[in-house]
Protein backbone atom coordinates (compact mmCIF):
# COMPACT_ATOMS: atom_id res chain seq x y z
CA UNK A 1 0.00 0.00 0.00
CA UNK A 2 1.49 3.38 -0.92
CA UNK A 3 2.51 5.79 1.81
CA UNK A 4 -0.18 8.47 2.06
CA UNK A 5 0.45 9.56 5.67
CA UNK A 6 1.30 13.11 4.74
CA UNK A 7 -1.38 13.59 2.06
CA UNK A 8 -4.60 15.51 2.77
CA UNK A 9 -7.72 13.43 2.61
CA UNK A 10 -9.80 13.38 -0.56
CA UNK A 11 -12.24 11.34 -2.59
CA UNK A 12 -11.00 9.99 -5.93
CA UNK A 13 -13.22 8.40 -8.54
CA UNK A 14 -11.52 5.76 -10.68
CA UNK A 15 -13.45 3.55 -13.07
CA UNK A 16 -16.80 4.27 -11.42
CA UNK A 17 -15.39 3.48 -7.99
CA UNK A 18 -14.69 5.87 -5.17
CA UNK A 19 -11.44 5.77 -3.25
CA UNK A 20 -10.69 7.37 0.11
CA UNK A 21 -7.19 8.76 -0.19
CA UNK A 22 -4.96 10.42 2.39
CA UNK A 23 -5.72 11.47 5.94
CA UNK A 24 -9.38 11.64 6.92
CA UNK A 25 -8.83 13.65 10.05
CA UNK A 26 -10.20 16.79 11.71
CA UNK A 27 -7.85 19.32 9.98
CA UNK A 28 -9.31 18.25 6.61
CA UNK A 29 -12.89 17.92 7.81
CA UNK A 30 -14.37 20.95 6.03
CA UNK A 31 -12.98 20.02 2.59
CA UNK A 32 -13.89 16.32 3.01
CA UNK A 33 -17.42 17.28 4.08
CA UNK A 34 -17.88 19.27 0.88
CA UNK A 35 -16.54 16.36 -1.18
CA UNK A 36 -18.91 13.91 0.50
CA UNK A 37 -21.82 16.30 -0.03
CA UNK A 38 -21.18 16.32 -3.79
CA UNK A 39 -21.55 12.53 -3.96
CA UNK A 40 -25.21 11.61 -4.07
CA UNK A 41 -24.82 7.95 -3.15
CA UNK A 42 -22.09 5.32 -3.05
CA UNK A 43 -22.32 1.55 -2.71
CA UNK A 44 -18.72 1.09 -1.61
CA UNK A 45 -15.50 2.99 -1.14
CA UNK A 46 -11.96 1.70 -1.66
CA UNK A 47 -10.08 2.16 1.60
CA UNK A 48 -6.72 0.74 0.51
CA UNK A 49 -5.24 4.23 0.10
CA UNK A 50 -6.67 5.55 3.36
CA UNK A 51 -4.12 7.30 5.56
CA UNK A 52 -4.87 8.47 9.09
CA UNK A 53 -8.43 8.19 10.38
CA UNK A 54 -10.15 9.74 13.35
CA UNK A 55 -13.74 10.09 14.55
CA UNK A 56 -14.53 13.05 12.31
CA UNK A 57 -13.33 11.18 9.19
CA UNK A 58 -15.18 8.03 10.28
CA UNK A 59 -18.42 10.01 10.65
CA UNK A 60 -18.02 11.29 7.07
CA UNK A 61 -17.55 7.74 5.78
CA UNK A 62 -20.66 6.68 7.66
CA UNK A 63 -22.59 9.57 6.07
CA UNK A 64 -21.28 8.53 2.66
CA UNK A 65 -21.98 4.79 2.88
CA UNK A 66 -24.65 4.55 5.53
CA UNK A 67 -24.32 2.88 8.94
CA UNK A 68 -25.50 -0.56 7.76
CA UNK A 69 -22.78 -0.80 5.10
CA UNK A 70 -20.07 0.43 7.45
CA UNK A 71 -21.03 -2.17 10.05
CA UNK A 72 -20.00 -4.80 7.42
CA UNK A 73 -16.66 -3.12 6.73
CA UNK A 74 -14.79 -6.28 7.71
CA UNK A 75 -16.36 -8.08 4.76
CA UNK A 76 -15.73 -5.59 1.94
CA UNK A 77 -12.49 -4.08 3.32
CA UNK A 78 -10.65 -7.01 4.95
CA UNK A 79 -7.28 -5.34 4.49
CA UNK A 80 -8.21 -2.41 6.79
CA UNK A 81 -6.40 -2.53 10.12
CA UNK A 82 -8.54 -3.91 12.97
CA UNK A 83 -8.41 -0.69 15.01
CA UNK A 84 -9.84 1.32 12.08
CA UNK A 85 -12.52 -1.29 11.49
CA UNK A 86 -13.46 -1.01 15.18
CA UNK A 87 -13.57 2.80 14.95
CA UNK A 88 -15.81 2.75 11.88
CA UNK A 89 -18.12 0.16 13.44
CA UNK A 90 -18.39 2.18 16.69
CA UNK A 91 -19.27 5.38 14.82
CA UNK A 92 -21.79 3.52 12.64
CA UNK A 93 -23.41 1.91 15.68
CA UNK A 94 -23.66 5.30 17.40
CA UNK A 95 -25.23 6.89 14.33
CA UNK A 96 -27.85 4.13 14.16
CA UNK A 97 -29.13 5.10 17.61
CA UNK A 98 -31.78 7.62 16.65
CA UNK A 99 -31.91 10.62 18.98
CA UNK A 100 -35.06 11.22 20.98
CA UNK A 101 -37.19 13.56 18.89
CA UNK A 102 -37.96 16.85 20.58
CA UNK A 103 -41.53 17.21 21.81
CA UNK A 104 -43.85 18.75 19.30
CA UNK A 105 -44.42 22.42 20.06
CA UNK A 106 -47.76 23.10 21.60
CA UNK A 107 -50.11 25.65 20.14
CA UNK A 108 -49.88 29.04 21.81
CA UNK A 109 -53.19 28.75 23.76
CA UNK A 110 -52.25 25.32 25.10
CA UNK A 111 -48.76 26.52 26.05
CA UNK A 112 -50.27 29.46 27.94
CA UNK A 113 -52.68 27.13 29.75
CA UNK A 114 -49.83 24.76 30.61
CA UNK A 115 -47.77 27.61 32.05
CA UNK A 116 -50.77 28.81 34.05
CA UNK A 117 -51.32 25.30 35.36
CA UNK A 118 -47.70 25.02 36.47
CA UNK A 119 -47.93 28.35 38.30
CA UNK A 120 -51.16 27.33 40.05
CA UNK A 121 -49.65 23.97 41.03
CA UNK A 122 -46.57 25.67 42.43
CA UNK A 123 -48.69 28.12 44.44
CA UNK A 124 -50.85 25.28 45.79
CA UNK A 125 -47.78 23.31 46.85
CA UNK A 126 -46.34 26.43 48.45
CA UNK A 127 -49.49 27.06 50.48
CA UNK A 128 -49.64 23.43 51.62
CA UNK A 129 -46.06 23.69 52.86
CA UNK A 130 -46.95 26.91 54.68
CA UNK A 131 -49.96 25.30 56.37
CA UNK A 132 -47.87 22.30 57.43
CA UNK A 133 -45.14 24.56 58.81
CA UNK A 134 -47.72 26.62 60.73
CA UNK A 135 -49.00 23.40 62.30
CA UNK A 136 -45.46 22.36 63.24
CA UNK A 137 -44.79 25.79 64.75
CA UNK A 138 -47.98 25.74 66.82
CA UNK A 139 -47.34 22.21 68.11
CA UNK A 140 -43.76 23.14 69.06
CA UNK A 141 -45.03 26.31 70.76
CA UNK A 142 -47.60 24.37 72.80
CA UNK A 143 -44.99 21.80 73.85
CA UNK A 144 -42.54 24.52 74.86
CA UNK A 145 -45.12 26.53 76.83
CA UNK A 146 -45.80 23.46 78.96
CA UNK A 147 -42.09 23.11 79.79
CA UNK A 148 -40.86 26.47 81.17
CA UNK A 149 -37.26 25.28 81.54
CA UNK A 150 -37.01 25.17 77.76
CA UNK A 151 -37.94 28.85 77.28
CA UNK A 152 -35.25 31.08 75.79
CA UNK A 153 -35.90 34.62 77.11
CA UNK A 154 -32.46 35.93 76.06
CA UNK A 155 -33.05 35.03 72.42
CA UNK A 156 -36.60 36.41 72.60
CA UNK A 157 -35.45 39.77 73.96
CA UNK A 158 -32.69 40.00 71.34
CA UNK A 159 -35.16 39.40 68.53
CA UNK A 160 -37.65 41.89 70.00
CA UNK A 161 -34.93 44.50 69.84
CA UNK A 162 -34.01 43.51 66.29
CA UNK A 163 -37.55 43.35 64.92
CA UNK A 164 -39.25 45.98 67.08
CA UNK A 165 -37.05 48.63 68.64
CA UNK A 166 -34.74 48.97 65.65
CA UNK A 167 -37.73 49.38 63.31
CA UNK A 168 -39.37 52.22 65.25
CA UNK A 169 -37.67 55.11 63.35
CA UNK A 170 -38.55 53.88 59.87
CA UNK A 171 -42.13 52.98 60.88
CA UNK A 172 -42.66 56.35 62.56
CA UNK A 173 -41.24 58.31 59.63
CA UNK A 174 -43.19 56.41 56.97
CA UNK A 175 -46.53 56.57 58.76
CA UNK A 176 -46.01 60.27 59.54
CA UNK A 177 -45.45 61.03 55.84
CA UNK A 178 -48.37 58.88 54.72
CA UNK A 179 -50.61 60.59 57.28
CA UNK A 180 -49.60 63.97 55.89
CA UNK A 181 -50.32 62.80 52.33
CA UNK A 182 -53.73 61.40 53.30
CA UNK A 183 -54.62 64.67 54.99
CA UNK A 184 -53.53 66.67 51.93
CA UNK A 185 -55.62 64.50 49.63
CA UNK A 186 -58.64 64.63 51.94
CA UNK A 187 -58.42 68.39 52.26
CA UNK A 188 -58.12 68.80 48.48
CA UNK A 189 -61.19 66.67 47.75
CA UNK A 190 -63.37 67.79 50.65
CA UNK A 191 -62.69 71.49 50.07
CA UNK A 192 -64.96 71.38 47.01
CA UNK A 193 -67.83 70.26 49.25
CA UNK A 194 -67.10 72.63 52.10
CA UNK A 195 -66.40 69.69 54.39
CA UNK A 196 -62.72 70.06 55.15
CA UNK A 197 -63.46 69.44 58.83
CA UNK A 198 -64.02 65.77 57.96
CA UNK A 199 -60.35 65.44 57.01
CA UNK A 200 -59.83 64.63 60.68
CA UNK A 201 -62.26 61.72 60.45
CA UNK A 202 -60.63 60.48 57.25
CA UNK A 203 -57.15 60.40 58.79
CA UNK A 204 -58.35 58.81 62.02
CA UNK A 205 -60.42 56.11 60.32
CA UNK A 206 -57.65 55.31 57.83
CA UNK A 207 -54.87 54.89 60.38
CA UNK A 208 -56.83 53.28 63.18
CA UNK A 209 -58.40 50.61 60.98
CA UNK A 210 -56.00 50.03 58.08
CA UNK A 211 -52.92 52.12 57.45
CA UNK A 212 -51.32 51.83 60.88
CA UNK A 213 -51.19 48.03 60.94
CA UNK A 214 -50.81 47.60 57.18
CA UNK A 215 -47.81 49.90 56.76
CA UNK A 216 -46.07 48.46 59.82
CA UNK A 217 -46.68 44.89 58.60
CA UNK A 218 -45.42 45.62 55.08
CA UNK A 219 -42.29 47.26 56.48
CA UNK A 220 -41.60 44.27 58.70
CA UNK A 221 -42.28 41.91 55.80
CA UNK A 222 -39.56 43.61 53.79
CA UNK A 223 -37.20 44.29 56.68
CA UNK A 224 -37.54 41.34 59.05
CA UNK A 225 -38.89 38.41 57.02
CA UNK A 226 -35.96 38.78 54.64
CA UNK A 227 -33.56 38.88 57.60
CA UNK A 228 -35.06 35.67 59.04
CA UNK A 229 -34.73 33.89 55.70
CA UNK A 230 -31.15 35.05 55.15
CA UNK A 231 -30.09 34.07 58.68
CA UNK A 232 -31.60 30.58 58.64
CA UNK A 233 -30.61 30.02 54.99
CA UNK A 234 -26.99 30.92 55.74
CA UNK A 235 -27.01 28.58 58.74
CA UNK A 236 -28.30 25.79 56.51
CA UNK A 237 -25.68 26.52 53.85
CA UNK A 238 -22.96 26.37 56.52
CA UNK A 239 -24.42 23.11 57.91
CA UNK A 240 -25.09 24.74 61.28
CA UNK A 241 -28.59 23.27 61.35
CA UNK A 242 -27.12 19.79 61.01
CA UNK A 243 -24.76 20.60 63.87
CA UNK A 244 -27.70 21.65 66.06
CA UNK A 245 -29.56 18.42 65.31
CA UNK A 246 -26.39 16.42 66.02
CA UNK A 247 -26.28 18.04 69.48
CA UNK A 248 -29.89 17.06 70.14
CA UNK A 249 -31.27 20.59 69.73
CA UNK A 250 -34.50 21.28 67.86
CA UNK A 251 -34.10 24.07 65.24
CA UNK A 252 -37.82 24.83 65.54
CA UNK A 253 -37.50 25.47 69.26
CA UNK A 254 -34.15 27.23 69.01
CA UNK A 255 -34.59 29.36 65.87
CA UNK A 256 -38.26 29.62 64.91
CA UNK A 257 -40.13 30.14 68.17
CA UNK A 258 -38.09 33.13 69.43
CA UNK A 259 -38.50 34.87 66.08
CA UNK A 260 -42.24 34.18 65.88
CA UNK A 261 -42.89 35.33 69.44
CA UNK A 262 -40.70 38.41 68.98
CA UNK A 263 -42.64 39.42 65.87
CA UNK A 264 -45.94 38.80 67.66
CA UNK A 265 -44.84 41.15 70.45
CA UNK A 266 -43.22 43.79 68.22
CA UNK A 267 -45.83 44.34 65.52
CA UNK A 268 -48.68 45.47 67.85
CA UNK A 269 -46.28 47.99 69.42
CA UNK A 270 -45.17 49.22 65.99
CA UNK A 271 -48.82 49.37 64.90
CA UNK A 272 -49.65 51.64 67.83
CA UNK A 273 -46.66 53.85 67.02
CA UNK A 274 -47.71 53.93 63.35
CA UNK A 275 -51.25 54.97 64.27
CA UNK A 276 -50.02 57.79 66.49
CA UNK A 277 -47.42 59.06 64.00
CA UNK A 278 -49.86 58.88 61.08
CA UNK A 279 -52.47 60.84 62.97
CA UNK A 280 -49.82 63.31 64.07
CA UNK A 281 -48.83 63.85 60.43
CA UNK A 282 -52.47 64.41 59.54
CA UNK A 283 -52.95 66.76 62.49
CA UNK A 284 -49.91 68.77 61.43
CA UNK A 285 -51.30 69.22 57.92
CA UNK A 286 -54.72 70.13 59.33
CA UNK A 287 -53.10 72.75 61.57
CA UNK A 288 -51.03 74.25 58.72
CA UNK A 289 -53.49 74.07 55.82
CA UNK A 290 -56.97 73.97 57.38
CA UNK A 291 -56.56 76.00 60.59
CA UNK A 292 -57.64 73.03 62.68
CA UNK A 293 -55.65 73.17 65.89
CA UNK A 294 -54.25 70.10 67.63
CA UNK A 295 -56.73 70.51 70.46
CA UNK A 296 -59.63 70.63 68.01
CA UNK A 297 -58.20 67.64 66.14
CA UNK A 298 -58.06 65.57 69.33
CA UNK A 299 -61.53 66.71 70.35
CA UNK A 300 -63.02 65.55 67.04
CA UNK A 301 -61.23 62.21 67.31
CA UNK A 302 -62.47 61.72 70.87
CA UNK A 303 -66.03 62.70 69.94
CA UNK A 304 -66.55 61.01 66.56
CA UNK A 305 -64.18 58.00 66.39
CA UNK A 306 -65.34 54.92 68.36
CA UNK A 307 -62.80 52.79 70.19
CA UNK A 308 -63.80 49.82 68.05
CA UNK A 309 -61.83 51.12 65.08
CA UNK A 310 -58.65 51.06 67.14
CA UNK A 311 -59.42 47.55 68.38
CA UNK A 312 -60.06 46.31 64.84
CA UNK A 313 -56.68 47.62 63.68
CA UNK A 314 -54.67 46.41 66.66
CA UNK A 315 -56.32 42.95 66.59
CA UNK A 316 -54.93 42.25 63.11
CA UNK A 317 -51.33 42.91 64.18
CA UNK A 318 -50.59 39.55 65.93
CA UNK A 319 -52.02 37.59 62.99
CA UNK A 320 -49.94 39.51 60.45
CA UNK A 321 -46.85 39.15 62.65
CA UNK A 322 -47.28 35.39 62.96
CA UNK A 323 -47.72 34.90 59.23
CA UNK A 324 -44.73 37.11 58.34
CA UNK A 325 -42.41 35.34 60.81
CA UNK A 326 -43.51 31.85 59.76
CA UNK A 327 -43.01 32.60 56.06
CA UNK A 328 -39.58 34.08 56.70
CA UNK A 329 -38.44 31.05 58.71
CA UNK A 330 -39.95 28.54 56.27
CA UNK A 331 -38.18 30.06 53.27
CA UNK A 332 -34.92 29.93 55.23
CA UNK A 333 -35.34 26.20 55.83
CA UNK A 334 -36.16 25.67 52.14
CA UNK A 335 -32.94 27.36 50.97
CA UNK A 336 -30.17 25.15 49.62
CA UNK A 337 -26.45 25.28 50.26
CA UNK A 338 -25.66 28.08 47.81
CA UNK A 339 -25.68 31.86 47.86
CA UNK A 340 -28.01 31.97 44.85
CA UNK A 341 -30.61 29.80 46.58
CA UNK A 342 -30.47 31.92 49.74
CA UNK A 343 -31.00 35.06 47.67
CA UNK A 344 -33.92 33.55 45.74
CA UNK A 345 -35.69 32.38 48.90
CA UNK A 346 -35.08 35.73 50.59
CA UNK A 347 -36.83 37.45 47.69
CA UNK A 348 -39.61 34.86 47.80
CA UNK A 349 -40.16 35.40 51.53
CA UNK A 350 -40.63 39.16 51.04
CA UNK A 351 -43.05 38.70 48.15
CA UNK A 352 -45.07 36.02 49.95
CA UNK A 353 -45.21 37.99 53.20
CA UNK A 354 -46.46 41.18 51.55
CA UNK A 355 -48.98 39.23 49.48
CA UNK A 356 -50.32 37.33 52.49
CA UNK A 357 -50.55 40.51 54.58
CA UNK A 358 -52.60 42.30 51.92
CA UNK A 359 -54.77 39.22 51.32
CA UNK A 360 -55.51 38.75 55.01
CA UNK A 361 -56.20 42.46 55.41
CA UNK A 362 -58.71 42.35 52.56
CA UNK A 363 -60.44 39.31 54.03
CA UNK A 364 -60.52 40.94 57.46
CA UNK A 365 -62.00 44.12 56.00
CA UNK A 366 -64.78 42.12 54.35
CA UNK A 367 -65.43 40.16 57.55
CA UNK A 368 -65.60 43.27 59.79
CA UNK A 369 -67.79 45.05 57.28
CA UNK A 370 -70.28 42.17 57.22
CA UNK A 371 -70.21 41.98 61.01
CA UNK A 372 -70.81 45.73 61.27
CA UNK A 373 -67.69 46.31 63.38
Amino acid sequence: MPDTASRPGMLEQQAHRLSAVGDWTLPHYARLRDAVARVHEADSVDLTKLGELDTSGASLLVDLLGPDAVLEVAQWAPGLPPERQALLEAVAEASRTSPVPPPAPRPAPLAALASLGQIVEQLARQQLQLIAFIGLTLSTLLTTLLTPWRWRPTSLVAHVQQTGLNAIPIVALLTFLVGAVVAFLGATVLRDFGATIYTVNLVAYAFLREFGVLLAAILLAGRTASAFTAQIGSMKANEELDALRAQGLDPMELLVLPRVLAMTISLPILTLIGMLCGMFGGALVCAMALDISFAQFLAIVQRDIPLGHFLVGIAKAPLFAFVIAVIGCLEGFKAEASAQSVGEHTTSSVVQSIFMVILLDALAALFFMEMGW
